[in-house]
């Protein structure tokens, strides 16, 4: 069974910048291709940003293109969202998913792990 826990979330004032942490456990990240969403209350949980099984390849929302990056340690089994210029519509709960599907998947559905999620507030 695969796990995931997340950490980093906090409060930051906007144009600050936050790296989240997604530790894995159960299995390896070449087997699993991972991606970041996000939650606020007003909206569906989002596709933020996704890493292939290889690490080779990333995809990313329009949204946060450009002020986000998705990275991997593989000797750690720990996948990073780093956010730069952060803004108030950034904020939300931050959850890391996995899948063992191949490709840089966004569909919600298409993810079988969750972690529980961390809180990012970014005040203007």
């Amino acid at each position: 069974q695969v796990q995931l826990v997340e950490s980093g979330g906090g409060l930051v004032q906007a144009g600050n910048s936050l790296r989240l942490s997604c530790a894995a456990s159960g299995a390896t990240l070449s087997s699993l291709t991972m991606a970041w969403f996000r939650q606020s209350p007003w909206k569906e949980r989002e596709f933020v940003a996704a890493i292939s099984r290889s690490g080779g390849s990333t995809n990313v929302a329009d949204s946060v293109k450009g002020r986000f990056t998705i990275s991997r340690d593989t000797a750690k089994n720990t996948v990073y969202l780093q956010m730069n210029s952060l803004k108030p519509e950034d904020t939300a709960v931050y959850y890391c998913a996995a899948t063992r599907r191949l490709g840089n998947r966004s569909a919600r559905f298409e993810y079988d792990y969750w972690g529980q999620g961390t809180q990012v507030t970014v005040s203007s």
